[in-house]
This record gives C-alpha cells, structure tokens and sequence, in this order.
C-alpha cells in the first residue's frame, strides 16, 4: 500500500529550555524500553510458535495442529502491541514488511480452491505454488527449490519481482499454512486446514505434505531470525534505540509520527474501513484465522501503551516510565486529558469488536453487506481512532513539534477512489 500523507502542523514555539530536553530524553528512553520489551516478548511467543511447528512436523495430529495454532494467536498479542513503534522508525518500517505484510495471494505458497479470490489474475504468480512446484522461473531464471529454506522465502519468493501480494514470509504465510484459505465468506468459520496435510507418505491429503512442512518449519525459522534482529536493535547499544535518542525533538516527533500513522491511515483506514466499504473479508487483517478482532485491538493497546509510557507483558509484569502525556499534560493540560480520554475510548470500541467477534460474530461477519450491528461496531472504532489523531495533531502543536507526516488512507481521504 502506498497511503498519502497529510501533515500534523504545529503552531506554537519550540520550547528549548534544558530541563525539557531532559524530560524528553526521559520519555525517550521509556519508548526504547518498551520497544525492548514488546519484541523480546514478540520473539519469545514466536520461539513458542517453533516449538509447536517442529512437534507438529514431527507427529502430526489434531492435538498437535490446535496447539500450533494457539501458539501462533498468543504470538501475535504482544507483536500488534509493537506497530506502533512502526513509521516514525525507519529502521522498523523497512524490516516491518518481512513478518506483517497482508494481504497475501497465498496461491503462491499453496493449493488453492480454484473458484476463490486467490486466483488473482493480476499476478503472475498468483498460482504459482511453490510447495508443488520444486523447479520454477521467476524473473527470467530459472529457481531451484527443491530445498525450501529460510533464504529461498525471504530472499528470493517474498515479494518477488516487487509484487506486495507475493507474501512468502511473516505471521501470516505461517496463519496460511496452519489454517488454509477461509472459503466461507462473510458466514460463520475460519479456515480448516486438516493435519493430515503436514502428514509423511500414506495419509498425507493436499499433495506435497513433506514440502509443505519444510515450508512451514522454514518460514517459522526466518520468523523467529527476524525478531530477533528487531529485538536486538532496541536493546541497549541497539541501532533502533540509539536512532530515537540521537535527537530528543526527533525522537518525539517519531513517537507521534507512530501513534498518528497507525491510528488514522493504517489501522482506521486500510485495516478497516477500506474492508467495509468493500464488504471484503479479502481485507480482513487475519483472514485465515479469523484472529482480526485480537489483532485491531492490540493495535488500540499499543498506541495507548507508547503515550501513557506503561507496557504490560504477557507475564504480568510492567515496563514503565516517565510518559509523553506527562510531557504533553505539563505543556497543555486539556489537550493530554483529551487525548487520554479519546485512546481509552477507542480501547474500548475496539474491545466492543473484540467482545462481539468472542460472542459468535466474527470479524468478516461483520463486514457482511446487510450486518447493521457489524456496521455499527466497526463505524464506531473508525471514529474513534479518527477523533483520537485529531487529538494527536493537538498533542504536536502544544509541544511545539515541527511538521509531523502521518499516514492516510484513501477509504477516509478520497473514499471514491477506492471504487475507482
């Protein structure tokens, strides 16, 4: 996706007194450490996840397919948490598209159901499947994968030829090949993918199964070795944290940059409101699982987590430290009342997805054509995250922060170019 941008304007002075520098650098370095902590839990849960794959490649069964797949959903709580360090980092956004990019043509990967969305004729390798297909040409030469390792996913099929749907790597190639494809649409189920698909010689359904748990058991591996690059860059002496904390003004800048891009025209926009004015569960963030509901409201969570300066990990535990809206409450008070106020509100008509799609109404349910109550839901954690970037945009200006670009998304800017 390529979002416009719109800029955040400040319009009071820079404050350049010492001891606000100091205060900034304070709200700084609880920011590294909560990047520190999110990705290390984030590949913590992802070692989880390969410990599960590798006992279901090894004997495969239902018990060992479920628990594969409840390590995978209990590995993307604290990830979402993490997408707010994304746009305003470089060094995130840039790595972000390696373990985070959707939607996929998951053709590419696997089997498909012919009548479904997957065959994208659009994209040459839309159908390519590379678990059935061992020898291949791709850019003109001719690609030997009789082996399927972590470099021929990340190297070489991610993203082939600069296409964005070739999706080779990441949550959501490994979401794929744990549930299989979501054929019921807007109606009730997720993907069914039976475990008899990772099964060695007779049994084995779907063809190709000891490819196709090579390729699982490889792009779990590559998962984990990205994480802990990401991890690695926020701990101490990390480049990502040496980055924020070169430059206090730049390094609050980037904070807001985070909060504003994810909010408005990443999770408001493209996560959720292009999907339902498409009615598309194509567009649902993860589709395979029917996870979204968890996904868009961590994403919520981590907003909130990198304003207030507090993290809670999945032990319990805390991270926290002095907050940007100490900083921004000390500059005008109204402004961070409001903005806390707006966060917490869009947690909870987040939660309110959240807690109908537990209730028995899933996520692309709700963005079935006709689903009033589903409209509802959605619609009002749109405007929720909207009003809270409005409160962003005030959080910039009472800081006295030069321009802050934030992502758009044509579904809140240009609605008609969607259709177009």
């Amino acid at each position: 996706m390529k979002p416009t941008l719109f800029a955040l304007l400040a319009t009071t002075a820079l404050i350049a007194a010492p001891a606000f520098a100091d205060d900034r650098l304070a709200v700084l370095e609880t920011y590294a450490d909560i990047a520190e902590a999110g990705y290390a839990d984030s590949l913590a849960t992802a070692q989880a996840l390969q410990a599960a794959v590798a006992a279901l490649v090894a004997a495969p069964s239902v018990e060992a397919l479920a628990a594969a797949k409840t390590a995978w959903l209990a590995a993307r709580v604290p990830y979402q948490q993490t997408e707010a360090f994304r746009f305003g980092n470089p060094i995130v956004d840039e790595w972000e598209g390696r373990v985070n990019a959707w939607p996929l043509d998951e053709g590419l990967i696997d089997y498909v159901d012919m009548t479904s969305a997957a065959v994208n004729e659009e994209n040459d390798f839309a159908l390519l499947n590379v678990i059935a297909n061992p020898r291949f040409t791709l850019g003109g030469a001719e690609i030997d994968a009789v082996e399927i390792t972590p470099a021929l996913i990340g190297e070489v099929l991610h993203e082939a030829e600069g296409i964005e749907a070739n999706v080779a790597s990441g949550y959501h190639a490994v979401e794929f090949l744990l549930w299989g494809q979501d054929l019921n649409g807007t109606e009730p189920g997720a993907g069914a993918r039976p475990h008899t698909d990772f099964m060695q010689g007779a049994g084995c359904t779907g063809g190709n199964c000891d490819r196709r748990a090579a390729f699982l058991v490889a792009a779990t591996d590559l998962l984990v070795a990205d994480l802990e690059e990401m991890a690695a860059n926020w701990a101490e002496g990390g480049a990502a944290r040496a980055a924020v904390l070169q430059d206090p003004a730049k390094g609050i800048s980037a904070i807001l940059t985070g909060m504003g891009s994810l909010s408005y025209g990443e999770l408001a926009g493209e996560r959720i409101k292009l999907g339902l004015m498409l009615h598309d569960p194509e567009e649902e963030h993860d589709c395979f699982s029917d996870n979204t509901h968890n996904s868009h409201f961590y994403d919520g969570v981590g907003i909130r987590n990198v304003y207030l300066g507090s993290y809670t990990r999945p032990d319990g535990s805390t991270v926290s430290g002095p907050s940007l809206s100490a900083l921004v409450a000390a500059a005008d008070p109204a402004v961070d009342a409001q903005l806390r106020a707006e966060l917490d509100a869009s947690v909870a008509a987040l939660g309110s997805i959240k807690a109908a799609a537990e209730g028995g109404m899933a996520y692309d349910q709700m963005l079935g054509l006709g689903n009033d109550a589903g409209k509802e839901l959605i619609e009002g954690a749109v405007s929720a995250l909207v009003a809270q970037t409005r409160s962003i945009e005030r959080a910039v200006a009472a800081l006295g922060l030069e321009t802050v670009a934030v992502e758009g998304s044509d579904s809140l800017d240009n609605p008609t170019a969607v259709f177009q």
